[in-house]
């Protein structure tokens, strides 16, 4: 009757753990496969993305916001140009400093967020934190922007998947290991 019972749970748990990888995977597919690609050449800012659709008349608008505006409409818009498998916009003449380039598709999500910094004088750098939502908020002008941690390169979902599973399977066996210390007399 115990070895039932014990196999039983560790077999609910197998299951349990082989089943999470799947969980997970399923909405950070679609989380992350969009966005935009931002970068400088000099003085030159330009954004590309796959992310919107044609209306049949355009595709949408993408903003060049400065350190001191706060959303969509305050920055430089330039219209989406393409092909229904990648859209750009173009930006030349932008001065040395920190920008937020957002693209807003013509149905009105957001294909991504990034902010690029235009050095004087230097090679321009970008820093890359695509951020994907279904609205146009206010972006913060300076600084590492939220989403995925800051982080420069996207890992992908396996990498995710594997590093969740970690996690859960070490909250397991921690609560299985205080689960028998409290009880010594139980296998």
């Amino acid at each position: 009757m115990r070895t039932t019972q014990r196999l039983l749970r560790s077999g609910l748990t197998v299951a349990a753990t082989a089943a999470l990888p799947l969980t997970l995977a399923a909405p950070a597919a679609v989380a992350w496969g969009s966005g935009i690609s931002v970068s400088t050449s000099g003085t030159s800012v330009s954004v590309t993305t796959s992310a919107c659709p044609s209306n049949g008349s355009s595709f949408g608008n993408a903003s060049l916001l400065s350190s001191g505006q706060t959303n969509f409409a305050q920055g430089r818009q330039m219209p989406l140009t393409g092909t229904s498998s990648n859209q750009s916009a173009a930006w030349t003449g932008v001065s040395p400093g920190t920008f937020t380039v957002i693209v807003v598709c013509q149905d009105g999500t957001t294909a991504g967020t990034q902010s690029i910094i235009v050095a004087a004088g230097a090679t321009p750098t970008a820093s890359a934190t695509p951020t994907i939502s279904t609205t146009v908020s206010p972006s913060p002008s300076r600084g590492v922007m939220g989403g995925l941690g800051g982080a420069v390169k996207d890992y992908g979902t396996v990498t995710v998947v594997v590093g969740g599973a970690l996690v859960v399977t070490g909250t397991v066996a921690a609560a299985w290991f205080l689960r028998r210390r409290s009880k010594p007399h139980r296998l």
